[in-house]
């Protein structure tokens, strides 16, 4: 049975693939932070992820700070240029049934590749929808 994930099984399952990440958290929430490098030319970007039962997940990028690109456009696929969007909640492609470890993550390297893509073409090449 597919059923929500607990607070326990999803920090497990984050330490057991991202062994490095530190993970705090408490009956309702937890809080991740690891580096992301999307590939070996790549910057290394710290990322927290803050997730509570009750409300949607948050991406931040803390270190380096995210940046417009030489034409000065805000950066695509955020919410207010403050977290990623990753996904589209409408659509259901993260719920607490999912793994943050299995979607979130793999994800965030994702969305992290393209966007220094962005900064090299100027085009958005991850699709998706655009969010403002």
């Amino acid at each position: 049975m597919n059923r929500d994930k607990t607070i326990v099984e999803q920090v497990n399952t984050i330490k057991a693939k991202y062994s490095s990440w530190k993970v705090n958290f408490d009956a309702l929430q937890l809080k991740a932070t690891g580096i992301i490098q999307p590939t070996t030319r790549s910057e290394k970007y710290t990322i927290e992820i803050k997730f509570h039962l009750l409300k949607p997940i948050q991406v931040r990028v803390i270190n380096p700070i995210l940046v417009v690109n030489e034409s000065g456009e805000k950066i695509p696929h955020m919410y207010s240029q403050e977290t990623l969007c990753l996904y589209m909640p409408k659509y259901s492609e993260f719920t607490r049934k999912n793994y943050i470890s299995t979607t979130i993550i793999p994800w965030t390297y994702l969305w992290l590749y393209y966007y220094e893509l962005w900064h090299t073409t100027g085009k958005w090449l991850g699709g998706g929808e655009h969010i403002e």
